[in-house]
């Protein structure tokens, strides 16, 4: 029963941190400029993986797609690919879970649902892996520009969806450890061991007639005829 609760809540939070790693894709706020050291912000520039944009004071905003994937910059495709991995992984590691977990009835015999229960774990681990690799790498773009001073070109800070996908990262790993560490409990099967007989009878009692059959003296079993 333990089992079974502890694959739920793993099921539950792998699929948050997988919505949670699907929704960086289309969020706009990769990265933001910086308002460090300027004294009137007349316009906030803020980009992601697909596109990048300007925001005016009245709150028009201007977008440019990257117009060529080959022109992109090293590090931007790739955070596309490692995102684009963690997406489809996690898709994967949702349908792997459906078919390993206990309260389900698909997918064959008690061992055999423990492994793919633990192959869920493993591809749920390398999708968050991918994401956080992604967005760390995205991350550390930024800061190095930011705390460059030879860098004179505009400095960006941290986007919510950097945070948006280290947190749906670290919540798919956390379910597929817990899925991984399930197939051991799985395995755990209740063992009998056969001792024999736990005693031996040290006596016999012999029934004659339904009655006990009593040793007396030998003396006693003969008349006084048989003397004679």
């Amino acid at each position: 029963m333990a089992s079974t609760a502890s694959e739920i809540i793993a099921f539950m939070v792998s699929i948050s941190g997988w919505v949670l790693v699907s929704s960086t894709l289309p969020t706009d706020y990769w990265k933001v400029s910086t308002i460090d050291g300027t004294v009137i912000t007349t316009a906030t520039y803020w980009a992601n993986l697909w596109k990048a944009c300007v925001t005016d004071s009245t709150g028009v905003s201007n977008c440019k797609d990257f117009p060529s994937m080959l022109a992109l910059d090293g590090y931007i495709q790739a955070c596309r690919g490692l995102m684009i991995a963690a997406v489809s992984l996690g898709f994967f590691g949702s349908i792997f879970a459906l078919f390993g977990m206990k309260c389900t009835k698909v997918g064959g015999s008690d061992k055999a649902k423990a492994k793919i229960a633990c192959l869920a774990g493993i591809v749920f681990i390398l999708s968050g892996l991918c994401s956080m690799t992604g967005c760390s790498l995205y991350a550390n773009k930024i800061t190095t520009e930011f705390f460059d001073p030879l860098f004179v070109e505009q400095k960006y800070e941290l986007g919510a969806a950097l945070f948006i996908g280290w947190a749906g990262a670290s919540l798919c790993i956390i379910g597929g450890v817990v899925f991984c560490f399930s197939i051991s409990d799985n395995n755990k099967t209740p063992r009998y061991a056969y001792n024999g007989a736990t005693s031996v009878m040290s006596s016999r009692t012999k029934y004659h007639g339904g009655e006990d059959f009593k040793t007396t003296n030998p003396s006693k079993q003969f008349d006084k005829n048989a003397y004679v």
